[in-house]
């Protein structure tokens, strides 16, 4: 009990501490505040159109619409066909179908796929899973700029190849891998081609006819809309076996009573993205390439990570020489800066990164990494006050240690 009431203690003051600061979010890469638009849109459909999809009268017909709406927009942002969309529950289990889902159809073919060493751990730890059971699995390595080299793709195909898995951008670094190329690659071989797009659904243009892209993963609370949703697409011509079992929604693909509030609200974060694209865009570059340069000009020993040609336009991540990245989070928490020393997956371990330690990076610079990605909400105002503490709280930790 006293252990309990001493948390509840420190809750409160936090709360009291905190209740007249300004919150300045850049974390937007873990995970967006839901935008007020896709609130609205959602709200009927918790207390006026709540009924069950699957039911025939006309409250559950209603929800059925609303569900077909928004497909429609998700599919209008990477332009598929709407049936060629999987409603989800976000980024984890749209990549667990897409590669689970093509190795158990596939295993007559050939039991051998690729990804690479940087990819969200929900492809690395669904690959280990694919590994127990029989499935060979290559890991591409990625240059220091995080991106795969072309040629050692080609070379690691093998006759009994069938899934080519590498994400449309790196979560931690920005770095946007060659996907065009990539889709060439496999479709030339007739090789299935899946894309965690999980960071770069909203934030880059997509199109997956285009780019050849096989199987695309995305999560609505990356875009603004809830956690707890997300979809799947899946190319018409392409056969895969569902994980879930149990009724026939989803075109028998994904089992369970649809969560209609989370998918309209998914469409709705979609048509957003959609229509604001290159407004979005440009000025989440500004921002980024703002805090760049005032980083550079004021804090010494840094590195910046990750591709500066190829990059999401929000995500900046850089390294700082000799600081402890726990201690840099937390001091910039008491200023009301919210950041990440990489992926929120992963947030509780102490050790370096997967991404990081693929690209090179000395335990000097990785250990003291912070990781800062712009949203929609964010002003240069925001930029500077990050910026200034920041360079105060480097300092700081720098004068401390000597």
């Amino acid at each position: 009990m006293k252990v309990g009431k001493c948390i509840f203690s420190t809750i409160l003051y936090i709360k009291k501490g905190r209740s007249k600061m300004k919150i300045r979010y850049f974390d937007n890469a873990a995970t967006t505040k839901v935008k007020k638009e896709v609130v609205d849109k959602m709200f009927p459909y918790f207390v006026e159109s709540y009924g069950n999809p699957s039911s025939l009268y006309t409250l559950g017909r209603t929800a059925k619409v609303g569900i077909e709406e928004a497909r429609k927009h998700v599919a209008n942002l990477i332009n598929c066909d709407k049936n060629e969309i999987y409603f989800t529950s976000g980024g984890t289990e749209s990549d667990n179908t897409a590669l689970k889902g093509i190795m158990h159809v596939s295993k007559n073919k050939g039991k051998h796929m690729i990804t690479t060493k940087i990819e969200h751990h929900a492809i690395l730890n669904s690959c280990k899973t694919l590994e127990e059971h029989g499935c060979k699995v290559t890991y591409l390595n990625v240059d220091k700029e995080g991106i795969i080299n072309l040629e050692e793709l080609v070379n690691a195909i093998t006759k009994d190849t069938v899934l080519i898995s590498v994400m449309f951008a790196n979560n931690e670094i920005g770095s946007i891998q060659p996907i065009k190329k990539i889709g060439e690659i496999a479709k030339e071989k007739g090789i299935i081609f899946h894309t965690d797009a999980v960071q770069a659904c909203g934030n880059v243009k997509i199109d997956v006819k285009e780019m050849n892209i096989d199987m695309l993963s995305l999560s609505g609370h990356k875009i603004g809309a809830p956690k707890g949703i997300g979809a799947l697409y899946v190319n018409k011509n392409i056969e895969f076996k569902n994980l879930i079992d149990g009724g026939h929604q989803e075109r028998d693909k994904r089992a369970g009573t649809e969560n209609v509030p989370g998918m309209i609200g998914l469409g709705e974060a979609c048509k957003i993205a959609k229509n604001n694209i290159e407004l979005h865009i440009n000025k989440m570059k500004e921002l980024r390439d703002f805090y760049f340069s005032e980083v550079q000009n004021q804090i010494p020993d840094i590195k910046i990570n990750g591709s500066m040609e190829h990059r999401l336009p929000g995500n900046s991540n850089i390294s700082f020489k000799g600081i402890n990245g726990s201690e840099l989070l937390m001091k910039l928490d008491e200023k009301g800066i919210c950041a990440s020393a990489g992926s929120a997956c992963s947030s509780e371990s102490s050790m370096p990164s997967h991404v990081l330690t693929a690209i090179g990076l000395t335990s000097e610079y990785a250990e003291g990494t912070l990781r800062v990605t712009f949203g929609d909400e964010n002003t240069k105002e925001d930029v500077e006050y990050l910026v200034e503490n920041l360079t105060q709280i480097v300092k700081e930790i720098r004068n401390k240690d000597i």
